[in-house]
C-alpha cells in the first residue's frame, strides 16, 4: 500500500512513522517511509534546520519537487510505502499549498491519512521546534485546512481512500497505521461512548478504557476519545467562573511526545482556550462525524451511571444516529438495567448486554481477522 501521511507542523510525524515502520518491520512487512522535509534540507546543504520554510516560495517549491522526484523514482518497487509530508503550510508567506497534483498523480497513493492530535500539545510542540508565533486559534484553523486539503487530494486520485486518524495521545495509534497499510481488509471500527459527563466517574471510565481497549485489539479503530479538547475547554470554563480568566491551566505532556516537547510541562492560557470555544466544538462535530464515515461499523457503549441512569449522551445518541442514517452496522452494548429505548433497539443491528457478548459475536461473525495475518 502506497499512502501519504499529512498533518500541521507541530505533530511530530517523524517518530511516528519511523515506529509505524518498526512495528511493521516485526511483522515481516517492511513499509519504507520517505520524509519529504528531510530530503528537502539534503537539497539543500546551505539551510540551517527548522528554518527551511523561511525560504522564498520559488526556492521552497523547487526543493519540494526535487525531493517528490525522488520519492516516486525510489519508491517505484516498493510494496509498502509512507510518505511524510504536509497539504498546506501557513507560515510567515500566509497560507500555500504543499503539494503539487502532477507529482501526486505519478506517485499514484492508495491512501492518504491525516494525521491530528490535542490542539495544546500541537501548540506546544510547534514553539518548541520554531521561532513562530502562533496562537491556538491559528493551529485550530491549520488542523482544519490541512485535513480540507489532504482530502481534496485523495479525491483527485481515483481509488484512493482518505482517513483522518489520531496521532493518540493517550494510547499509541501506530498500530491502527500500520492496519491501515499492510492489513486493509480488517474491519475499521468507530467506538462510541460518553467522555465528558462521565470524567469525575473513575470506575466507569475504567470499563469504557477496557471497551476501547478489547475493540482495538481486534480492529482498526478511530477513537474519538484520542482527541480530548473538550476536556481541556471544560477545565478553562470552570477557571473562567472562579475568576482565573487570566491564569493558566496546566496539562500532562503527551504519552506519545517526541523531540523536545518530550518531557516538558505544557500550560495554557485559560483565555486563549475561550477563545477557541467554538472551534473546538465545531470541529468535535465535523471530526467524529466523518470517522464514523470512513468506519465500517459503529460500536456504542454504554454504561449505567449512579442510581441506575443509562450514560447515553446527547453525542452518543447523535452518533447512533447519524452511523444509522449512513447505512453503517450500529452494535451496542447496553449495561443499565434499564431496558433501552426503541431509539436504541430500532436503530442497533443488534444489542448485547456486555462487551465479552458482543465480542463472541463478531468473532463468530467472521469479524476478526486471522492472528497470523497480523501479527499482533
Amino acid at each position: 500500500m502506497r499512502a501519504i501521511v499529512t498533518g500541521q507542523v507541530g505533530m511530530d510525524k517523524k517518530p511516528y512513522l519511523d515506529a509505524v515502520a518498526r512495528f511493521a518491520g516485526e511483522q515481516g512487512e517492511p513499509v519504507e517511509v520517505y520524509h519529504v522535509g528531510d530530503l528537502m534540507y539534503t537539497e539543500a546543504p546551505d539551510v540551517r534546520p527548522g528554518k527551511i520554510l523561511d525560504l522564498p516560495l520559488s526556492r521552497l517549491n523547487s526543493l519540494r519537487r526535487a525531493a517528490f522526484k525522488d520519492v516516486i523514482t525510489g519508491s517505484a518497487d516498493e510494496r509498502h510505502i509512507l510518505v511524510n509530508t504536509h497539504a498546506t503550510f501557513r507560515w510567515h508567506h500566509g497560507l500555500f499549498a504543499a503539494f503539487d497534483f502532477d507529482q501526486i498523480e505519478k506517485l499514484h497513493p492508495e491512501v492518504f491519512v491525516c494525521l491530528v492530535d490535542n490542539i495544546e500539545v500541537v501548540h506546544h510542540r510547534l514553539h518548541a521546534e520554531h521561532e513562530i508565533d502562533a496562537t491556538l486559534k491559528d493551529c485550530m484553523v491549520w488542523r482544519e485546512e490541512e485535513i480540507l486539503a489532504t482530502e481534496l487530494m485523495s479525491k483527485a486520485v481515483r481509488g484512493s481512500k482518505f482517513y483522518i486518524l489520531s496521532r493518540g495521545r493517550h494510547q499509541d495509534t501506530s498500530r491502527s497505521l500500520f492496519r491501515l497499510i499492510c492489513r486493509p481488509e480488517m474491519r475499521k471500527v468507530y467506538p462510541s461512548f460518553p467522555m465528558s459527563h462521565v470524567v469525575d466517574m473513575p470506575d466507569v471510565l475504567a470499563e469504557i478504557d477496557r471497551f476501547r481497549a478489547a475493540l482495538a485489539e481486534q480492529f482498526i479503530t478511530f477513537d474519538p476519545g484520542d482527541v480530548d479538547e473538550k476536556l481541556l475547554l471544560d477545565r478553562a470554563v470552570a477557571a473562567a467562573k472562579e475568576g482565573k480568566v487570566d491564569g493558566w491551566l496546566e496539562v500532562a505532556p503527551h504519552a506519545f511526545g517526541g523531540s523536545k516537547a518530550k518531557a516538558e510541562p505544557i500550560r495554557v492560557r485559560v483565555r486563549e482556550v475561550l477563545d477557541i470555544a467554538g472551534d473546538i466544538d465545531g470541529q468535535i462535530y465535523m471530526r467524529d462525524f466523518k470517522l464514523i464515515d470512513q468506519s465500517d461499523m459503529i460500536v456504542s457503549y454504554i454504561p449505567e451511571l449512579p442510581g441506575g441512569v443509562p450514560g447515553l449522551s446527547s453525542g452518543v445518541e447523535r452518533e447512533l444516529q447519524h452511523a444509522f442514517e449512513h447505512t453503517k452496522e450500529v452494535y451496542v452494548v447496553w449495561k443499565p438495567a434499564k431496558a433501552p429505548s426503541p431509539f436504541i433497539t430500532e436503530t442497533a443491528t443488534r444489542v448485547f448486554s456486555s462487551v465479552e457478548e458482543a465480542l463472541t459475536h463478531f468473532e463468530s461473525a467472521g469479524m476478526f481477522a486471522q492472528r497470523n495475518l497480523f501479527g499482533q
